[in-house]
């Protein structure tokens, strides 16, 4: 196992951080990437100390132009050949489209579709020449949910998600297994709530740790699994969600102040 790598982004905080340190109980070295650098610096010796492992914790910003092709020249110079990749970096936010920056706009699809696109693509080729490899791409329970407020978000997911299908169908006989997640609400920092109303999420399945997301996640991602919807609620609710009208949900979003209401003048 000494010569078995991971790659994972996003590492430095929540759900990255707990792909890292589940890769890490199986005796994977991690290149783990992150916008953060000290929180990525840090992370890297934490888990250097705690399971005895090689860490490269690297500082840099995937919501740039090549960052892909950046990232995977450094593997090459250090002549890391990576056998998981794990595309969990992201971003939400609840805004109307046209309400946003546009940097931020452009954030998110660089996040969502061009640099995990084209880490897949540079990963993926070393892979199927090997005849092996694990790519791990995380979408969301919303890519199903074209919902207003999250139309950006759904979308980019919704992008990953059919994305991986077909990359799983054309990488399937080189022995190279692409596994896409797409869970709900999980128990991290993006929602901004209080630890209260995290704890009471948790205890209603609503959300789900970030911890026990990953194990599911990477045990899905060895069992060579297409798609994983983890949580018994999520797999309920969905159908239900889907009946929906458009108009009934505009209707609700207006009467719970999330979406405008517009007087039309005579």
């Amino acid at each position: 196992m000494d010569n078995k790598w991971a790659l994972i982004t996003g590492a430095s905080s929540g759900i990255g951080y707990a792909y890292a340190e589940e890769l890490a109980l199986r005796n994977y070295n991690l290149v783990i990437v992150s916008n953060e650098n000290i929180a990525i610096q840090e992370k890297g010796t934490l888990l250097e100390e705690k399971y005895h492992i090689k860490v490269v914790p690297l500082y840099q910003d995937l919501a740039i132009p090549r960052a892909a092709e950046k990232l995977y020249n450094i593997c090459c110079k250090k002549s890391i050949q990576i056998d998981v990749l794990i595309n969990n970096a992201g971003m939400f936010y609840f805004k109307e489209v046209v309400e946003e920056k546009e940097s931020i706009t452009e954030k998110m699809l660089y996040l969502h579709i061009i640099t995990p696109t084209q880490l897949c693509y540079y990963f993926g080729k070393e892979m199927k020449k090997r005849q092996y490899g694990y790519i791990l791409n995380m979408s969301s329970m919303s890519a199903w949910l074209p919902f207003p407020g999250i139309a950006l978000y759904a979308s980019t997911k919704r992008y990953l998600k059919n994305f991986s299908r077909a990359l799983r169908s054309e990488l399937y006989d080189y022995n190279v297994s692409i596994t896409v997640l797409c869970p709900g609400a999980v128990c991290t920092n993006l929602y901004n709530l209080s630890d209260h109303l995290k704890k009471l999420a948790i205890n209603l399945g609503i959300m789900m740790r970030p911890e026990k997301l990953a194990h599911k996640g990477i045990n899905a991602l060895f069992h060579r699994r297409a798609t994983l919807m983890p949580g018994l609620l999520n797999k309920l609710f969905l159908p239900l969600i889907l009946l929906l009208p458009a108009g009934f949900i505009r209707w609700i979003m207006r009467k719970s102040g999330l979406l405008p209401i517009i007087k039309k003048s005579d």
